[in-house]
């Protein structure tokens, strides 16, 4: 057995602040010094034969190598990655070495005694940290500068910031305040507030990643106002003066025992010079669209695909705080002949121009499952880039414009009777041939049809004015109006849209009922605008419903049999409508005649 040499001396030039490649070094002792199992870390004795250092430290993630027995008294490593870092007040007090990585040499099985006799490495003699070789003696003097120039004073700290002293992810610990981090973000939230009993508040959230691990940083009231626009996703900074505490891992996935939370001290500064000593790209594990059928509900996952369909923008209420929310659902399809729905909210719904087909990247939506299929949805830690500059998407561009996606066999989000954009397309008569609604739960299918009659009669009720609330409103007179719901009394209400109107395709013509949202996209109109033409201007309620007549629109429907009294009636519902993308359209019917001929478009 041939044991390794220590790199005798080693440790009081590492410590004094010198940058020595993987030093060969023994651990004399390990212990741990907490006993949270989220936040364990523990401290060992280690030499080199010659000094010895107590305050080291182990990074988190190289926890599981003593779990393993792998770091037992008198193993020999080599350390791969380390940092040194004053802890205490402003910095001063015990320097401490941090390691984040390193390999066993020999196992102290092997070893089985300590090697030399060392000594604590504050008594290293002058000459172990003298400069190991002389300037030469024609070279020219060095000019002194006095203390106090700012010209020095930010050079010493520029130095200080850039040239490796910064910490990494790894290393942060609450028993340590005097760090620099550079990192770059791979997320970043929307701003959120909250209102309770102790008052009101807002913040943002993001993440932080370089080559060592991830870390979540959270920016509350004013430090939300003052880091918001400055911090860009993808973008590298350098930042120091924050908080750590245990991580909450009910909002974080990050593997990270620690979270930051950005305090009046916390320094932000953009990072220019990332060429020297690069920051990891942000990474993804893009799996094929075909794939999230697998996968577990709620799960994160990172995929890329062609926005091949874009839905219309969406407005709602919350019940539960009264805020508005924006969606806009978007379908993305791929190489494995998949099609899967994905949500966008807030600005990126309202902001979202998908009429160019664009190649769309997202990592960290979630799944969310129902009716047996499956559509993503950004979150809070979700990225999107649009038409990224990677060869996955110059792929998939180049696939898709050459005629790629035109017959998306496998929808990821088809519902077990559920209407989506996957809806399958049928005339009218063939959904009353094969008895459509007929059974426990509502089917679903898309036709193109012709708006041939629209009824102004009942095309609207007086409902709640509550944001909330839609129920309709009783007229108690005095101009008073009462939601049984809400068990209250308003002086105001808001008109809600009931239209019912005849379509017709080819084959058939069948009555259905839209709802208020469809039925203000149809109209081109606000239901306030109108139920009031409707109640105070018929003859501009004329002109806004006759203006809908003979209009071709794609219609996505709900048919479910329902039992009024004695009778048992199919009824049709307007899900959603769209107007008629022709190429879209095209295509189907190709695909249609191919499949009714057998014969191809190529023959």
């Amino acid at each position: 057995m041939v044991l390794a040499s220590l790199s005798t001396g080693v440790i009081a030039r590492i410590m004094h602040g010198e940058v020595v490649d993987g030093p060969v070094l023994q651990i004399l002792a390990i212990k741990k010094i907490n006993s949270a199992a989220d936040s364990e870390r523990y401290r060992i004795l280690i030499s080199d034969g010659k000094y010895f250092n107590s305050y080291a430290m182990l990074a988190s993630q190289l926890n599981v190598m003593q779990h393993n027995g792998e770091l037992e008294e008198f193993t020999i490593v080599q350390l791969d990655k380390y940092v040194t870092s004053l802890v205490g007040k402003d910095g001063a007090g015990k320097r401490v070495l941090i390691i984040s990585e390193l390999t066993v040499v020999n196992p102290g099985a092997e070893v089985k005694s300590k090697i030399g006799e060392p000594v604590t490495y504050e008594n290293a003699a002058k000459q172990d940290l003298a400069p190991k070789a002389a300037a030469p003696s024609n070279s020219k003097p060095v000019a002194k500068k006095e203390p106090g120039h700012n010209n020095n004073n930010n050079v010493v700290m520029n130095s200080s910031i850039n040239s490796g002293m910064t910490h990494p992810i790894s290393s942060l610990s609450p028993y340590q305040n005097k760090w620099v981090i550079k990192a770059r973000v791979t997320s970043k939230s929307g701003i959120r507030t909250w209102s309770n009993a102790r008052g009101e508040g807002k913040l943002f959230s993001m993440d932080l990643m370089d080559e060592s691990g991830e870390i979540r940083a959270t920016a509350f009231k004013e430090q939300c106002d003052k880091f918001f626009d400055l911090i860009q996703v993808d973008s590298v900074y350098y930042i120091s003066k924050c908080q750590l505490k245990p991580a909450n891992k009910q909002y974080s996935s990050l593997n990270n025992a620690y979270e930051m939370t950005f305090s009046g001290e916390t320094v932000v500064q953009l990072c220019d010079d990332t060429d020297d000593d690069p920051i990891p790209e942000i990474k993804y594990n893009l799996i094929p669209i075909s794939d999230v059928s697998g996968m577990e509900n709620k799960a994160a996952v990172d995929t890329i695909g062609i926005c091949k369909e874009v839905g219309e923008l969406q407005s709602f209420v919350a019940r539960t705080t009264n805020k508005e929310f924006k969606k806009r659902e978007i379908t993305l399809v791929d190489m494995s002949n998949s099609a899967i729905s994905l949500t966008l909210w807030g600005d990126e719904a309202v902001n979202f121009d998908g009429h160019v087909q664009p190649v769309i990247l997202v990592k960290g939506s979630r799944i969310n499952e129902f009716n047996g299929g499956k559509s993503l949805s950004l979150g809070g830690g979700s990225i999107m880039k649009i038409n990224p500059d990677i060869p996955e998407a110059h792929k998939l561009r180049g696939w898709f414009d050459n005629g790629g996606g035109d017959n998306v066999a496998n929808m990821v989000s088809a519902r077990t009777g559920g209407g989506n954009f996957s809806t399958e397309w049928m005339t009218l008569k063939d959904a009353r041939a094969r008895n459509l609604g007929s059974g426990d739960k509502p089917d679903y299918f898309q036709c193109k049809a012709v708006v041939h009659i629209v009824k102004q009669e009942n095309a609207f009720y007086r409902a709640c004015p509550q944001s909330d609330c839609n129920k309709k409103v009783v007229d108690e007179g005095n101009d008073q109006f009462r939601c049984e719901k809400c068990n209250a009394l308003f002086p105001n209400f808001k008109y809600r849209l009931l239209i019912n109107m005849s379509i017709g395709d080819w084959t058939s013509n069948r009555w259905v009922s839209s709802f208020n949202e469809v039925g203000e996209q149809l109209l081109g109109h606000t239901s306030q605008e109108v139920g009031e033409a409707l109640e105070n201007d018929p003859a501009k309620a004329e002109q806004i419903f006759s203006a809908l007549n003979f209009t071709s629109h794609i219609f996505k429907l709900r048919c479910k049999n329902e039992v009024f009294g004695d009778m048992t009636r199919n009824k049709l519902t307007v899900q959603s409508v769209a107007p008629i993308n022709h190429k879209e359209y095209n295509k189907h019917l190709l695909k249609e005649l191919k499949e009714l001929t057998g014969i191809g478009p190529s023959n």
